[in-house]
């Protein structure tokens, strides 16, 4: 699932990329690999916030991406993901890895026009489906990219628990 997330997200190096459910960090330093290579000119790196809204997932996904050589490309932060990180905004990809009710309005805002978000949209655990919505200048074009299954999105513009 990780590497059909990375390739729906059509990642490039440079790129500022917003994960939203980090878990245990595993995901955003495969994108870090993508956006920010180790072989690239550090001046070419884009770099990934990755939000956690459970603290002791947030501390661990830290922990697990400076251990993994990622700590200057990656930065964790313990938030409720489904309101975005507006403070390093705009991005040029948003990736949420739990199943929202529908597509955050906060997301959509923090994207960058010309960028693409990628998320599961459905009920808590079953019934959805993988999103991938670009942003143009007038309107989100939606493409269903298949069904899946993650856990629920929570916070804000989560499931209601």
């Amino acid at each position: 699932m990780v590497s059909i997330m990375n390739e729906a997200l059509e990642l490039e190096v440079g790129h500022r990329v917003l994960e939203v459910g980090a878990g245990s960090g595993w995901h955003a330093s495969t994108i870090a690999e993508i956006v920010a290579p180790s072989d690239a000119p550090k001046e070419k790196w884009g770099h990934v916030y990755t939000v956690e809204i459970v603290r002791e997932l947030a501390d661990s996904a830290r922990k697990n991406i400076e251990r993994a050589g990622y700590g200057d490309r990656v930065t964790a932060v313990c938030t409720d993901g489904s309101e975005g990180y507006a403070s390093e905004a705009p991005y040029d990809r948003v990736l949420v890895t739990a199943a929202a009710p529908d597509i955050p309005k906060p997301l959509v805002e923090q994207l960058r026009t010309g960028g693409v978000l990628v998320i599961p949209i459905g009920g808590t655990y079953l019934y959805q489906t993988l999103v991938r919505v670009r942003k143009t200048d007038k309107r989100l074009v939606e493409e269903n990219l298949g069904g899946v299954a993650f856990v629920p999105l929570t916070g804000k513009y989560g499931h209601r628990m």
